[in-house]
C-alpha cells in the first residue's frame, strides 16, 4: 500500500506538470506572436514545435500506431506496478530490497507521467506532440525539442538502467567465477 502513495502523487504530478506547461508555453508564445523566445543565449529557447512522430520524429504520421503503442505501454506499466511483486517493498525485505522497490515505483512512475503526457497531446492535439524546450548543444546544432513529458521518459529510464546496474544481484552475477 506505500507503493501506492509514492507512485499515484509521482504520476499525478508529472503529468499534470506536463500538461501544464505546454498550456503555458505555447499560450505565452502565441500571445507573444513569436515562435520562440531566447532563455540563455546560445543554449537554450522555447519555442513552438509539434512533433507528428515518435523521439526524434521516427514514425511520422503515423498517429494511431503511436496512440497504440503509448497506450499498450501505459497498461504494461501500470500492470508492472500494479500486478508485479509489490511484495518487494514489504517490511519483512530487507533494507536494500525495500529500496530498489521504491526506486522502481518512482521510476514506473515517471515513466507512466510521460507516457500520458504524449498519449494525451496525440489524442487530443490532432496527432501532434507539442515540444517547446529547444537546446543548443553545439554552436548552430540544436538537439530536437522536447518537453516536460520527454524528460521525463528520458528519467525513467536512466534510473531503470541505473537500478539495473547498481543492484546487489547484478553485482553478484558479474562478480561470480568463471569456470
Amino acid at each position: 500500500m506505500k507503493s501506492h502513495i509514492l507512485f499515484w502523487p509521482i504520476f499525478i504530478t508529472g503529468f499534470a506538470l506536463d500538461l501544464w506547461t505546454k498550456a503555458a508555453v505555447f499560450n505565452w508564445l502565441v500571445n507573444l506572436h513569436q515562435d520562440g523566445v531566447t532563455i540563455i543565449d546560445g543554449f537554450l529557447r522555447l519555442q513552438l514545435a509539434e512533433n507528428p512522430g515518435a523521439a526524434f520524429g521516427m514514425a511520422a504520421g503515423q498517429r494511431w500506431l503511436l496512440v497504440a503503442v503509448s497506450a499498450v505501454a501505459l497498461v504494461v506499466v501500470l500492470a508492472v506496478f500494479l500486478f508485479g511483486g509489490s511484495d518487494r517493498g514489504s517490511t519483512s525485505s530487507p533494507p536494500r530490497a525495500r529500496s530498489r522497490g521504491k526506486t522502481v515505483h518512482v521510476a514506473l512512475a515517471l515513466f507512466a507521467a510521460g507516457v500520458s503526457g504524449n498519449l494525451y497531446d496525440r489524442l487530443f492535439n490532432n496527432g501532434l506532440v507539442r515540444d517547446f524546450i529547444d537546446v543548443v548543444y553545439w554552436q548552430g546544432r540544436h538537439w530536437p525539442a522536447f518537453n516536460v513529458a520527454d524528460s521525463l521518459l528520458c528519467i525513467a529510464v536512466a534510473i531503470f538502467i541505473l537500478s539495473t546496474l547498481f543492484t546487489r544481484q547484478s553485482c553478484q552475477k558479474r562478480a561470480q567465477p568463471q569456470r
